[in-house]
């Protein structure tokens, strides 16, 4: 059991155990060659209950019970009273391997499976669960078991909800009654039952409620794992909605066919270089959803048909459900102004993995105007390379801040049907964060100011969705720094946390914004205005977020922090220009969102940790080129690549294989000898620069 030192065992005990293991070994040979012959006898079936009374955890011998059970109904002179004597004795030979080891998955599974036969009372069962849970109130396989005949048997889920509080009541530590009482709570609000129509009356009560628990023995997980239910029930809408998309709402996007200028009359935010003369239309959800298509998302422009249109989910599990959805659209080079305008969910179709459709349709519009070559850039010497260090840049001008302001109030979707819907919400996440208070002030508890810290950053982002303001984030980023010193064990959990929060506050205003903003200083042309870089480096970050803040970042310096993940970043589609040199990632396998950014064409990774690990613990996340799973990406016949051997390097043939890269550094990782850089440029032939070095 857990927590639970061994022991050395008594000589009888060591005598006993090797008895016990003789005659299992014996039972089982006789058992398999019953089963392998298909002897379903008298004498057969009562020597797999022998073994199963002893090893209640025999798979085989249980599946072995349910094919004679089937030969015996199967038989012409089978009747009722027959099946229900094979049925009640399948009963009973579970409960007897129930009481030797009560957590038998294989044992509860059968009992389930005889009760569904249908030809069982199902009566007896609550009292049998009754015994089981006095001897153990907690064992989770006895609750899934209750869930099941509570069903069979057409029980309310009120019934059960009033069995569960019994069952807390009798002990607090109950975890798994406070999980039962979740699910319960969960299928009264989705079907709208009597009494539980709206989470307004029914969750302050639950809060009063997981209060007695918390307050009696705070240092008990079970509460706070109800609390932190109830946390999410409180923040999180049923209904998805449109965080933000770019081009944002009243965007004038100019689109260079070959060189990003930003001229008077637009803002740096809309400005956008385009090989191909298109551009990425990016809808970012609050939560996961499905069924972005072309007859759940219209777009309507004069030299593009909706239908044309496809939509595709940027998920690094590949999975048809994102936050984040794009579509590009083309633009033709004789069409220099047009209105584009987006609807969203006006159709129905738009599902969100909980199982809630998208219910407030979302429309957006915005201008492109499509301004020819002014100069060509391929003229330009390839040695004026793009470098994102410090002396690269200067602060932004005052007299363009205006641009980026406006701009920034552009960003996200209003959705003004909440603002009224959450006023429940802000004043249940007060009245918590005033408890918890009270608590920490009575004593020093670090699950206290976990929970307090995500109490407030909730009510921050519930009271304030338009106002953009974060007003206890400087007291979340201490809570955070004081749990990574009291809890050293989940050091990193809340150094991510920290992050989070972190990047929450810099993109919260204008103001905290701004001062990230620099122009980079653009070798091409003094005249022009140079693109504009958000410096997010020596941060100490551990992670990213925020990402629906930063849809119209084109640089980005990420430089000097810790991360170990980028994930999420694939939702910045816009990006041409990343540095993520001196960081902690510790494979090229963690650079996968990078494959989704089809605009990439300046990477430095250099200096971090690619290499130094044996073990990539990130590549089973990566899908191998060699596996049947990308044989839509990869051609099978593709062994060799340009002179690759493909089984050598399939990790840097499947991250590099599709990027556009003309720069790209990889100095300072173990992985970067002159071997691995030779296969890099076989493998990204347009690569222009490598490490500094012109590539001949």
């Amino acid at each position: 059991m857990h927590g639970r030192p061994r022991k050395a065992p008594k000589p009888e005990e060591e005598a006993a155990s090797v008895a016990k293991a003789q005659k299992l070994r014996a039972l089982q040979t006789q058992f398999f060659s019953f089963h392998h012959n298909k002897i379903y006898t008298k004498e057969a079936v009562e020597l797999s209950a022998k073994l199963l009374e002893i090893n209640p955890e025999s798979y085989t011998a249980w599946n072995y019970r349910k094919l004679a059970v089937e030969h015996y109904l199967s038989q012409p002179d089978c009747n009722p009273d027959l099946i229900k004597s094979v049925l009640d004795d399948e009963l009973r030979v579970v409960e007897n391997a129930l009481r030797q080891n009560f957590k038998s998955y294989g044992a509860w599974h059968h009992r389930k499976w005889v009760i569904s036969k249908g030809h069982s009372s199902v009566d007896n069962e609550l009292r049998l669960l009754d015994k089981f849970q006095k001897a153990d109130s907690r064992n989770f396989h006895a609750w899934n078991y209750r869930r099941f005949v509570a069903e069979s048997m057409k029980r309310s889920e009120q019934d059960e909800l009033k069995y569960t509080e019994d069952m807390i009541y009798k002990n607090f530590s109950n975890y798994s009654a406070w999980h039962n009482r979740s699910v319960l709570l969960s299928a009264l609000f989705e079907k709208k039952a009597e009494g539980f129509l709206s989470k307004e009356k029914v969750l302050p009560e639950e809060y009063e409620f997981i209060h007695q628990a918390i307050f009696t023995d705070p240092d008990d997980q079970s509460g706070w794992f109800y609390h932190l239910w109830l946390l999410d029930q409180t923040v999180t809408t049923d209904s998805p909605l449109l965080a933000s998309s770019w081009p944002g709402h009243g965007y004038d996007v100019l689109l260079v066919e070959d060189r990003c200028y930003n001229g008077s009359a637009f803002s740096p935010f809309t400005a956008l270089h385009s090989d191909s003369g298109s551009f990425p239309i990016v809808l970012y959800f609050n939560q996961p959803v499905g069924g972005v298509s072309s007859s759940t998302v219209t777009v309507e422009c004069g030299f593009n048909k909706n239908e044309d249109l496809l939509w595709k989910p940027l998920s690094a599990s590949n999975s048809q459900t994102a936050r984040v959805w794009v579509a590009h659209l083309k633009i033709p080079s004789s069409d220099l102004h047009s209105t584009v305008e987006v609807s969203v969910g006006h159709s129905k179709g738009i599902i969100s993995t909980r199982g809630f459709e998208y219910s407030h349709p979302s429309m957006f519009s915005f201008k492109v105007r499509v301004q020819p070559m002014e100069r060509d850039f391929s003229q330009v010497s390839v040695a004026e390379s793009i470098s994102l260090r410090e002396e690269n840049f200067k602060i932004y001008g005052t007299q363009s801040e205006e641009s980026i302001i406006n701009s920034f109030n552009q960003l996200s979707i209003k959705n003004g049907h909440e603002s009224t819907a959450s006023n429940w919400r802000s004043e249940a996440l007060a009245k918590e964060i005033e408890c918890f208070r009270e608590l920490l002030s009575l004593m020093d508890c670090k699950i206290g100011k976990l929970t307090l810290a995500r109490l407030l950053m909730a009510y921050d982002v519930m009271s304030y969705p338009f106002a953009n303001k974060l007003v206890h984030s400087e007291e979340v980023l201490e809570l955070y720094s004081d749990l990574m010193k009291l809890d050293p064990t989940h050091y990193q959990y809340y150094k991510d946390e920290h992050s989070m929060v972190l990047l929450q506050k810099v993109t919260s205003s204008k103001e905290s914004l701004l001062q990230h903003c620099f122009q980079y200083k653009d070798s091409v042309s003094s005249a022009i205005c140079g693109p504009i870089c958000l410096r997010l480096n020596n941060l100490s970050l551990s992670r990213m977020g925020a990402f629906e803040k930063l849809l119209w970042v084109q640089m980005l310096d990420l430089s000097d922090n810790e991360l170990q993940s980028i994930e999420g970043l694939e939702a910045m589609q816009l990006l041409s220009c990343l540095s993520l040199r001196n960081n902690k990632l510790r494979s090229l396998t963690a650079l996968e969102p990078l494959r989704k950014l089809k605009l990439l064409r300046v990477l430095d990774i250099s200096y971090n940790q690619i290499g130094d690990h044996s073990i990539d613990t990130t590549r089973y996340l990566c899908s191998s080129p060699l596996s049947h799973s990308v044989g839509s990406e990869s051609n099978k016949d593709e062994t060799v690549t340009s002179g690759v051997a493909l089984i050598d390097n399939w990790e840097a043939f499947y991250i590099f294989k599709d990027f556009n890269l003309n720069q790209l550094d990889i100095v300072g990782n173990t992985i970067a000898d002159e071997k691995f850089k030779s296969v890099l440029v076989k493998i990204m032939p347009k690569l222009k620069q490598l490490d500094g070095k012109l590539l001949g």
